[in-house]
């Protein structure tokens, strides 16, 4: 049997009635025992607790995506992810301190450069970036679009060849009608995606909060809500997709700056997922009340592509239909039960090993290692100051806050905000906006024992984007123009842009380097 012929065997398994109906069964059934965990005090982790997972893309030598052989993700130490150019990044979970926010910046950085050397030795090279821009040699459309058929199933050329993501990419593309509309953004030109690796040009820094109990988890979720408008603002680095997408010679570049995101990957995933499902599983979710409410959510929402596998040992592993569905759960802020002990807690032996965290999906991959470090110290140290100065951030109202969010998607740092102060005044005014919400991560890193030279020093590369009025999106949108002002039509503006990112991103510390 080959190995298409497998997936293809596999894939079909996941439609059948009998599997949708297991799998169902075995999701209430699980969910209903974490709902007893949560309630008896098992999900009870004793501190907070952080962890990073970071995608990126690797490129040949002219700057293309490329497929990572297999030899590179095992000298790597690294997974892989639904591109064959992806990669993912993870991090060992550490206490929240400045030993433990140490200990991951340093990580971070060691592995990232584990990985860059191991895609060095197969001729590849690791970006750290929100999106590419420079098209494969056979062109985007090509590479995104081209798919075989084995048996009534689409298996898409460049996607990683594991059954959840083929099940996962014809489940959503059937729900579709058999495509997925991708508009490019300032043309008149729609990609008629067969599936859904059209995803893969976008890759994200997830930074994760684990809750000392479910108690906590509330007023973290929802703050965490309303804080992702000002955050993706500062944040935004994909202004373009790839360049042969614009190569149509009545494009008008001015209408293409002015209508596309600054932080295009937020459209994308949703445009690339939500036309296949019966309601939008790629979104700002609603508040809770109780931790419970995240387990009820997570098994009323649609099935897709489920799969049937064995329990393990581990509290994660111990419900894998439910971990399998929380998966497909693709809400901008989303809670993730079960977890591994993190370096440094206190207890006995079983403390720490199940939890509810906080996963942090909105923010686009950043230039370089410092960037992604200050952007998940900035975080989480919003996050814990809110809590710690009794901030009314919460006060405002969740539709104000899905709104500021898409804005700030959209118009990156020039984007109307909403925020409520420390005083409870509600504002627009991102002056007002940002001298608050500085000072109250600095007052949650302060709460877990960090210096002010610490807090500084940690923050001082994002806190720069704002003195500067400039993120990665802006620097690259200043690149295009400049470019279009020498006479360069835009795709070439865009890879010669693109070509200067990679170069700095590899040769610098810090896009602060940069301004």
């Amino acid at each position: 049997m080959t190995d298409q012929q497998a997936i293809a065997d596999a894939v079909r398994e996941s439609f059948l009635a009998e599997t949708h109906e297991r799998f169902d069964r075995r999701v209430d059934e699980q969910a209903e025992q974490v709902l007893a965990d949560v309630r008896e005090g098992r999900l009870d982790a004793g501190d907070f607790a952080v962890g990073v997972e970071l995608e990126a893309y690797v490129v040949d030598d002219e700057g293309r995506p490329t497929p990572i052989p297999e030899r590179a993700f095992e000298a790597a130490g690294c997974a892989k992810e639904l591109g064959l150019h992806n990669v993912e990044i993870n991090t060992a979970p550490d206490v929240l301190s400045p030993t433990g926010l140490e200990r991951q910046a340093t990580e971070l950085r060691e592995r990232i450069a584990r990985a860059r050397d191991a895609m060095a030795e197969v001729g590849g090279r690791l970006v750290l970036d929100a999106m590419w821009t420079t098209p494969p040699a056979g062109g985007t459309e090509s590479y995104l679009c081209t798919t075989d058929e084995v048996d009534g199933v689409r298996i898409a050329r460049n996607m990683r060849p594991a059954p959840r993501y083929v099940a996962l990419d014809n489940a959503v593309v059937r729900g579709a009608g058999g495509s997925l509309p991708i508009d490019v953004p300032g043309t008149d030109r729609t990609l008629a995606a067969p599936t859904i690796l059209v995803e893969s040009l976008a890759t994200s820094i997830q930074p994760h909060l684990q809750l000392p109990d479910p108690e906590t988890f509330p007023p973290y979720f929802n703050a965490a809500i309303r804080t992702m408008g000002p955050l993706v603002a500062l944040a935004a680095n994909s202004p373009f997709l790839p360049a042969d997408l614009y190569a149509d010679a009545d494009v008008d570049p001015d209408r293409v700056f002015a209508e596309t995101p600054r932080e295009l990957r937020i459209r994308i995933f949703e445009d690339s997922i939500n036309p296949g499902c019966e309601r939008k599983k790629v979104c700002v979710p609603r508040d809770v009340e109780w931790a419970e409410d995240a387990v009820d959510r997570l098994v009323a929402d649609q099935t897709v592509a489920p799969a049937l596998d064995e329990a393990g040992e581990a509290y994660r592993d111990a419900y894998p239909e439910l971990d399998h569905k929380r998966g497909t759960y693709w809400r901008w802020v989303r809670a993730v039960v079960g977890g591994q002990r993190p370096r440094g807690i206190e207890g006995g032996p079983d403390a720490g090993q199940a939890s509810i965290r906080i996963e942090y999906r909105p923010l686009p991959t950043q230039p370089t290692a410092a960037d992604a470090v200050s952007l998940v110290a900035l975080t989480v140290g919003l996050l814990r100051g809110i809590d710690a100065t009794g901030h009314p951030l919460t006060d405002l109202d969740w539709a104000a806050a899905r709104d500021c969010f898409y804005a700030a998607a959209n118009e990156g740092l020039d984007a109307d905000l909403a925020w409520v102060t420390a005083d409870g005044v509600r504002t627009d005014d991102p002056e007002v906006v940002y001298e608050d919400l500085f000072q109250v991560a600095r007052r949650g890193l302060a709460v877990e024992g960090l210096t002010a030279r610490e807090r500084d020093d940690l923050l001082a590369p994002i806190e720069a984007r704002w003195e500067a009025r400039t993120a990665p999106a802006d620097w690259k949108r200043a690149r295009v123009r400049e470019r279009l002002d020498a006479g360069d039509p835009l795709p070439a503006a865009i890879e010669a842009m693109q070509r200067r990112y990679v170069e700095q991103a590899g040769a610098t510390d810090s896009f602060v380097e940069w301004l």
